[in-house]
C-alpha cells in the first residue's frame, strides 16, 4: 500500500500563465494543495503509472503519461490532482485547446475546483461576439465566487489566491453584461474588480487599466448617463494609457467632461476646459473619486416656456413674427405670452401653407411646422367655408387661405375657419419664416 501527496496545483501562474496576466501569479507554495492532504493508492500498479506520469519533465510526454494514466485509472482517487497536473502540462506544451478541455474535465469532477474555473473563464471571455461563451464564463464566474475555500488550502493562501483570481471572475460578468448592453450589471461588476486589486498600482496598467476605461464607457453609455462617473474613470484611465491610446481616452473623457460642464454657447469652456486640469491631478492620485471631486454642472439650457418668453418680450410688433414663431409660442409659452400672440392672430386671414395628413370636402388637417412635417401629425385645421370640389390626397403640399378662429395649446391645434383655395379668396401671404430653435 502505497501514499501519496495530492498538491492541488492551483498556483496561478505556473497553471495559467499563458492566458493569464503576469501579475496574477502565485508562487507554487501558495498553490491550492499547500496544506496537502494524504490520499492512499492501494494497488501498486496504479501507483507506479502515477510516479511514472507526475515524474515526466518534458511538458508533452507528461501529458500523455498522465492521459494514459486517467485512461487506465478514470476513477483513480487522484483524478482531480491529474487533471490539474494536465492542465499544466498542456499549457507548458502551449497546447491551448487540450488545457480548455482538460479544464472542462476538471470542472466534471469538481465544479468548484478553482484553477479550471479560472481557466475557462479567462478563455471564454475573450471570446468576443459568441454570447454563448460570453454566458457561460460570466456564469461560471459567479459558482467561483462563491466557490468554498479548498479544505487544503490555508486562510493566508485562500485569500491570495481570491485576490489574484476574483478580478477575472468579476471582468468576465462585466464583459457578458456590457455584450448585453446591460450597463447597470457592468458597471457594478467592473468597481467589484478595480476594488478587489490588493494595489492601486495594479490599476495602471493591463486589466486593471482596461477596466477603468471599461468602467468609464459603461457610464456614459447607458440611456440615463452619469457622466460625473464616467469623466472621472476615464479621465483616469487616460492618465495611464499607453502612447497610442492615451490621446484617444483623453479626447473621449474631454468630450463628456464638456457635455456636463459647458454650456453650448459658452466657447470659451469648450475651448478651455475650465476645471479639467484639476481633475486629470486627482485622478492620477486616485482610483476611485475622492470627496474633493465635485465638477460643476453647466447652467440647464433654456425651457421651451423660456424661448417662447424671450421673442415675446424682445419683439415690439408680435405681428412681425413668422407664423412658425408664433407657432412655437402659442405651442410652448405661458398662458400669458400665448395670449398675446393669439390676439395678433385672432380673426386675421393668412395663407397657410403645409402637407396634407388627411382631408374631407369640409375640412383639412395640415402640418405646417418642420416638426409636424417631420412626425406626420398635423398642427393646423382648415375648416372650409363651402366644400371642396377636389379633395387634396395625404401627403400633397397644398396652401389654403383662411381665418384664425382658436386653437389649443397640449397637442397643438390651430384652427382656421372659412377655409378657401388662394384663387378663390384674397390672399394674405404669411410673413416668411426665420430660423427657430424648434426647427419651425
Amino acid at each position: 500500500m502505497k501514499k501519496v501527496v495530492v498538491a492541488s496545483v492551483l498556483a496561478v501562474a505556473t497553471g495559467v500563465a499563458y492566458y493569464l496576466p503576469a501579475a496574477l501569479a502565485l508562487d507554487d507554495d501558495q498553490s491550492q494543495g499547500a496544506q496537502s492532504s494524504q490520499i492512499t493508492i492501494k494497488d501498486p500498479a496504479e501507483y507506479n503509472a502515477y510516479t511514472n506520469a507526475v515524474g515526466q519533465s518534458a511538458p508533452a510526454a507528461k501529458a500523455a503519461a498522465i492521459e494514459q494514466f486517467l485512461t487506465q485509472y478514470p476513477n483513480s482517487v487522484v483524478k482531480e490532482e491529474m487533471l490539474e497536473q494536465l492542465m499544466a502540462a498542456y499549457e507548458q506544451a502551449g497546447n491551448a485547446d487540450k488545457e480548455l478541455d482538460a479544464a472542462n474535465r476538471l470542472l466534471a469532477v469538481n465544479p468548484n475546483n478553482l484553477r479550471a474555473l479560472t481557466i475557462v473563464i479567462y478563455i471564454e471571455k475573450k471570446a468576443s461576439g459568441d454570447q454563448t461563451k460570453l454566458d457561460d464564463a460570466a456564469a461560471k464566474a459567479k459558482t467561483a465566487l462563491s466557490a468554498p475555500k479548498p479544505p487544503t488550502l490555508s486562510d493566508a493562501d485562500y485569500q491570495k489566491l481570491k485576490g489574484a483570481t476574483t478580478p477575472i471572475f468579476e471582468d468576465a460578468i462585466a464583459v457578458d453584461a456590457v455584450a448585453k448592453k446591460d450597463y447597470k450589471t457592468a458597471i457594478d461588476a467592473y468597481t467589484a474588480e478595480l476594488k478587489a486589486y490588493s494595489d492601486p498600482t495594479q490599476t495602471q496598467a493591463g486589466p486593471g487599466l482596461l477596466a477603468t476605461y471599461n468602467l468609464g464607457n459603461a457610464y456614459v453609455q447607458q440611456d440615463t448617463k452619469d457622466l460625473v462617473n464616467g469623466v472621472w474613470f476615464l479621465t483616469r484611465a487616460a492618465q495611464f494609457a499607453p502612447a497610442g491610446y492615451k490621446d484617444q481616452i483623453e479626447k473621449a473623457a474631454e468630450y463628456w467632461y464638456k457635455k456636463y460642464h459647458c454650456a453650448q454657447a459658452d466657447t470659451a469652456c469648450q475651448t478651455n476646459l475650465d476645471g479639467y486640469a484639476a481633475i486629470q491631478a486627482l485622478a492620477k492620485t486616485n482610483l476611485f473619486p475622492p470627496d474633493s471631486y465635485k465638477p460643476v454642472a453647466a447652467p440647464p439650457p433654456p425651457s421651451p416656456q423660456d424661448l417662447a418668453h424671450q421673442a415675446v418680450t424682445s419683439t415690439p410688433d408680435l405681428k412681425t413674427l413668422a407664423l412658425a414663431d408664433k407657432e412655437f409660442i402659442l405651442a410652448n409659452g405661458s398662458p400669458d405670452d400665448a395670449g398675446k400672440v393669439w390676439a395678433v392672430l385672432k380673426d386675421v386671414t393668412a395663407e397657410v401653407p403645409g402637407t396634407v395628413i388627411s382631408a374631407t370636402a369640409d375640412s383639412v388637417l395640415l402640418a405646417v411646422s418642420d416638426d409636424a412635417k417631420q412626425s406626420q401629425k398635423a398642427d393646423f385645421t382648415i375648416n372650409m367655408k363651402t366644400p371642396l370640389k377636389e379633395v387634396p390626397t395625404a401627403g400633397a403640399q397644398v396652401k389654403f387661405d383662411g381665418t384664425f378662429d382658436s386653437y389649443t395649446q397640449n397637442p397643438l391645434m390651430i384652427i382656421l375657419k372659412d377655409g378657401e383655395a388662394p384663387a378663390a379668396a384674397k390672399k394674405t401671404p404669411a410673413r416668411r419664416p426665420v430660423h427657430h430653435p424648434s426647427g419651425m
